[in-house]
């Protein structure tokens, strides 16, 4: 048999790039795959590691927010206070203040109910009357949109749900807030304050705690918790400034921006609607921050709002 026509040193180096091409994007496809894979479990044992070593509920509480928007487009944790749906932190949108302490009543939004009657993650449509028209609005959901819900259970309750929308990877979240609920379920029950059963001397006159009106004390409890929040994340986001503020005896020149910024939502939300009101910040900021020293707060620190 006559031998075949020669190939030219480039064809046939084409030929033998292109022969190879089919393998390389095998390994190439699994080292991508491998890599990824890699990444997503160092994000998830980090996330965990946080969560585990999370001191109390409310640093747990922000702890678990920051790991669920890692695997979503944005989320939020509500608390949960009888019938009603506490949002106490959001991640994924452009102006977190606006959302401060916003009350969800539960009967005008079905599937936080649901989530929170079942106990079980539920998956539902942006419809008013699932998730309640105001945070339809606020969070500017498309109509067909949907949202996920994981209830964190602890002892056999429901103290907080976590809510994420678009992209969400439902397992990685429901997974965070099973491991969420098991360190809270280790964390004492926390015994009311004495702010919670009298209230502090005010500057009004004559507003014991038994003589308010409800609806002035769900205000007080709403600024109790929006000041204990919001020390807690100083703690959990600015732990080098707080231990530095307290070894100097200045946390207020440590801690000035974001301190202003609280007491300034606080005097917005609180003060002005209530003449009753209590600084509960400065007091939150003495005990938890300055550990009821209110000398580390330092001298420049201008002390309770009036």
């Amino acid at each position: 048999m006559a031998p075949g026509p020669l190939k030219s040193p480039v064809r046939q180096l084409l030929e033998d790039r292109l022969s190879s091409l089919p393998m390389e994007a095998d390994t190439l496809f699994i080292e991508s795959r491998e890599r990824a894979r890699r990444d997503f479990a160092d994000l998830l044992n980090q996330a965990v590691r946080r969560i585990r070593m999370a001191p109390d509920a409310e640093e747990l509480g922000a702890t678990l927010l920051d790991a669920a928007a890692q695997f979503s487009t944005g989320a939020a944790l509500f608390r949960v206070s009888g019938d009603i749906a506490i949002l106490e932190r959001i991640r994924g949108v452009p102006d977190a203040a606006a959302f401060t302490m916003l009350e969800i009543p539960l009967a005008s939004a079905a599937a936080l109910a649901s989530a929170i009657e079942s106990r079980d993650p539920v998956t539902a449509l942006t419809a008013p009357s699932e998730v309640s028209a105001e945070l339809i609005r606020l969070l500017d959901h498309p109509a067909t949109g949907r949202v996920f819900l994981y209830p964190v259970v602890v002892r056999s309750r429901v103290p907080a749900l976590i809510y994420a929308w678009g992209s969400v990877q439902g397992s990685a979240i429901e997974l965070l807030g099973h491991v969420a609920a098991a360190v809270w379920s280790a964390i004492p029950e926390p015994t009311p304050p004495p702010d919670l059963v009298g209230i502090a001397p005010a500057p009004a006159p004559a507003s014991s705690w038994d003589g308010m009106p409800a609806d002035e004390q769900r205000i007080h409890l709403r600024a109790q918790r929006f000041a204990r929040v919001q020390v807690a994340e100083m703690r959990l986001f600015e732990a080098d400034a707080v231990q530095s503020g307290r070894a100097q005896r200045s946390l207020y020149e440590a801690l000035g921006k974001s301190i202003d910024a609280a007491r300034e939502i606080f005097r917005k939300t609180f003060f002005a609607s209530c003449a009753s009101m209590v600084d509960y910040l400065d007091l939150e900021l003495t005990r938890t921050l300055a550990n009821d020293n209110p000398d580390l707060l330092g001298k420049t620190y201008p002390g309770p709002l009036r």
